[in-house]
């Protein structure tokens, strides 16, 4: 046994205990997904104005509390240009969501941070991996830069967030709940074997996840731009299989990425890509000899493509448009776990 690994096996360390705690980080990671989606589709983003870490945890408690947080929303464009007359009920409900979006931001943080700490000074932490948790302690802690900067995009002139910041805060949030399953995944393989080495992101699986980046990068986009509202049919969008209604103007990316019809004709059509390349992720994980994650693979790409299907014919009903983001991130989780699966080395 070499010197790493006995140090990783060592008494102190404590890969499996640490394996559980990440992955239930990474729960929290998803319902704050969920939120996330709420918030976006109850278009409540905007209600809180003032970025306040550490006195924000606390909601307005009185009613000229309350009045002065309306207050400061009213001098937003969103209010002014979309919300007039919004009654105080009205806005207790939006501010609601966010409050509550931002709260489990701050539980995530507090999760991760505390027992971080704890394994640390127990020197419980395998070698090798203490740089991994500090990493993924900064891009949690970057996220919540990120939710900042994507909010101020829509106070002093838009009416809405910037879909493009939008998307990298929804990306973001997908990128650590997919290192957190993946490095718990490397910890429960070394609590099983001393000698287990991380597993490695091998070219098939990286690909398949490069086209479901891609996939989530234009649902972000459909999300920002309202772009699901442009068609309730399917297969084709107000009778055509392109859509009408497309704005050629600007760069090649501007009109890409910026026009409603052309972003959910990509994410609509994309889609099959993509689930073609995760189910191929899915065969390489059972030939493999892991057939959960490869199960996993196809029961979630099968109920999104349902959902995404019935999200678009019911004209964006919020539950269903909820539970499409919602199976999104579990096609992360899955996808993570069978590009895991195939990338795992013993020695």
């Amino acid at each position: 046994m070499t010197a790493t690994a006995f140090r990783s096996a060592a008494p102190g360390a404590r890969p499996a205990s640490i394996a559980r705690w990440l992955l239930m980080v990474a729960v929290l990671v998803f319902c704050m997904v969920v939120v996330g989606g709420i918030t976006r589709l109850t278009e409540s983003g905007l209600s809180i104005t003032q970025w306040k870490p550490i006195t924000g945890a606390i909601p307005p408690l009185t009613h000229d509390q309350w009045m002065e947080a309306f207050r400061l929303y009213q001098q937003i464009p969103e209010y002014q240009q979309l919300r007039q007359g919004m009654t105080l009920s009205d806005f207790q409900f939006i501010f609601f969501w966010e409050w509550v979006h931002r709260l489990l931001g701050r539980l995530i943080g507090i999760a991760f941070a505390v027992p971080l700490i704890w394994f640390a000074a127990k020197r419980a932490i395998p070698q090798g991996y203490g740089w991994r948790l500090v990493a993924l302690l900064a891009l949690g802690g970057l996220q919540g830069f990120i939710g900042w900067w994507m909010v101020t995009s829509g106070l002093s002139v838009r009416t809405d967030v910037s879909h493009y910041r939008l998307a990298v805060h929804l990306l973001t949030a997908l990128l650590i709940m997919g290192a957190l399953i993946w490095t718990a995944l490397d910890l429960l393989a070394l609590s099983r074997y001393s000698r287990a080495r991380p597993a490695v992101l091998r070219p098939f699986a990286l690909l398949a996840l490069l086209i479901l980046f891609v996939q989530l990068l234009f649902g972000a986009f459909t999300a920002g731009l309202d772009a699901g509202y442009v068609s309730s049919t399917w297969p084709l969008m107000n009778d055509h299989f392109v859509p009408e209604g497309i704005a050629w103007a600007g760069s090649a990316w501007a009109t890409i990425s910026s026009d409603p019809y052309l972003v959910h004709f990509i994410h609509r059509w994309w889609a099959w890509i993509a689930a073609l390349a995760l189910v191929m992720l899915a065969r390489k994980a059972k030939q493999a000899g892991r057939r959960a994650p490869s199960v996993a693979i196809n029961a979630a790409v099968g109920t999104q493509i349902v959902l995404g299907i019935a999200t678009v014919l019911s004209g964006i009903d919020l539950t269903l448009a909820v539970l499409h983001q919602a199976v999104g991130a579990l096609v992360v989780a899955s996808a993570t776990w069978g590009a895991h699966a195939i990338g795992q080395r013993r020695a």
